[in-house]
């Protein structure tokens, strides 16, 4: 293209498009019609996850999760792969606090085989015994894995200390107790109880319209039972987080701080997020200017927003040598002072919105995460969330409106911290951040 040429050309507003329906056996459809796309990607969404975990059972979604790949009555482990993968596709699948999602992807003419195979294994698992123990194996290693991976653990730990009398406060994968304990009824049990229409979301994206993916998934529904959907134990009131550190010959000490927030629903999640993105979430952002690039105190800094129902986590991660860790907490403990003390200027605020504005649109041009915005918008609002509505939300967020926040959630009460590292570098957290 020759200098000084512009080239013009027209977006159809009218798409992507999003539609919800209810099938006649109860089971919702939520859609995106992608006509310029030649791909598709499908999930079913159950709206059950971690934190609706017993105590004696933690861990049993991410179990369920793992066992539905081990057969049905209709295809082998092997055969469940093959099928997606032998056009070309590929299947997957994941548990969070709040749900777990079985998805596929594949070329759009495939969407019935993405739907057939992906409700067949959430509804016909056989929960063979065998599989269960050599998937208890796999599990155990999984959680050992993680155990050895200091900048994931501290993650759990924090989340421990953060809420340590709630499912929220308890890993994914559960302990090495508890899996050891969870049985095949179990497994069974908890699947026939809350994978049902009430607690289930069938999501796609794809080019079709909405009329043509229900006429599709008709067929295909019936199995998914009646049923109920789960209750979660609220995040009441903690008295106190004390620090939690552990011990670890590691050369980096890995640091995680976690101010708790509110929930997804109040109104001031958006100059939350926009807090997170001037704090640490890109290479511009200012723990990152003043801890890397200036100052050379760490390689990795970063923030990011957890948001559940009732409550969430505004959490700041850091990995360096012990030697600067003193030096770090106090830089850290001054850019959150600021934060609370001085109004973030106009053009860093609009950077930060353009930021997160445009991560957002350049994530929404794939199939899969349109697929996971339209799940994620079910989960947690129980309806499809514009895309559209929630960037002028963001758009309108004001820095009074972000510098209230940060007085609000920024303070000593609010705050759980978690480390690992060597002995010698624990230093007392009691003196590391003068918040």
């Amino acid at each position: 293209m020759g200098a000084g040429r512009s080239v013009r050309f027209q977006v159809n507003v009218n798409y992507p498009k999003y539609q919800l329906s209810r099938l006649e056996n109860g089971l919702r459809l939520a859609t995106v019609e992608m006509p310029y796309m030649q791909s598709a990607c499908v999930g079913v969404w159950a709206h059950v996850g971690g934190r609706h975990e017993a105590l004696s059972q933690s861990g049993i979604s991410h179990f369920l999760e793992h066992m539905v790949f081990k057969g049905t009555d209709r295809f082998t482990p092997k055969q469940i792969s093959a099928s997606i993968e032998g056009v070309g596709g590929y299947i997957n699948a994941f548990t969070s606090e709040d749900s777990t999602c079985y998805y596929a992807k594949a070329c759009a003419s495939h969407v019935p085989r993405l739907m057939d195979v992906l409700l067949d294994i959430y509804t016909g698992s056989t929960f063979d015994p065998l599989e269960v123990e050599r998937e208890r194996q796999v599990i155990r290693e999984e959680i050992s894995m993680y155990h050895d991976q200091p900048a994931q653990r501290v993650q759990e730990l924090l989340t421990m200390r953060l809420w340590p009398k709630n499912a929220l406060g308890r890993p994914l994968t559960g302990t090495l107790e508890t899996v050891s304990r969870i049985s095949r009824d179990d497994i069974q049990t908890f699947c026939r109880r809350w994978y049902n229409t009430n607690a289930t979301t069938l999501t796609v994206a794809s080019p079709y319209p909405h009329e043509e993916v229900v006429r599709m998934v008709k067929p295909l529904a019936n199995p998914v039972p009646q049923g109920r959907r789960p209750a979660i134990q609220r995040v009441g009131k903690t008295a106190s987080r004390a620090p939690l550190a552990q011990e670890q010959e590691v050369e980096q000490l890995h640091l995680a701080l976690g101010f708790e927030s509110f929930g997804r629903r109040d109104p001031r999640r958006y100059a939350l997020k926009l807090m997170s993105v001037v704090l640490g979430e890109n290479m511009s952002s200012r723990l990152f200017q003043e801890l890397r690039e200036v100052r050379g105190y760490c390689y990795s800094v970063s923030s990011a927003t957890s948001l559940f129902d009732e409550v969430g986590m505004l959490e700041i991660s850091l990995g360096l040598d012990p030697s600067n860790l003193a030096k770090a907490g106090k830089v850290l403990a001054r850019e959150l002072r600021r934060l609370r003390e001085k109004k973030i200027p106009a053009g860093e605020l609009g950077r930060a919105k353009d930021y997160v504005i445009g991560q957002n649109l350049l994530g929404l041009e794939s199939t899969t995460n349109q697929m996971m915005w339209i799940g994620e918008s079910m989960v947690g609002y129980g309806t499809i969330m514009c895309p559209g509505t929630v960037r002028e939300s963001m758009a309108t967020v004001t820095a009074e409106e972000v510098q209230s926040v940060a007085n609000d959630l920024l303070q000593p009460q609010n705050l759980a911290v978690a480390m690992i590292g060597p002995p010698a570098a624990l230093p007392d957290f009691d003196r590391l951040l003068k918040l």
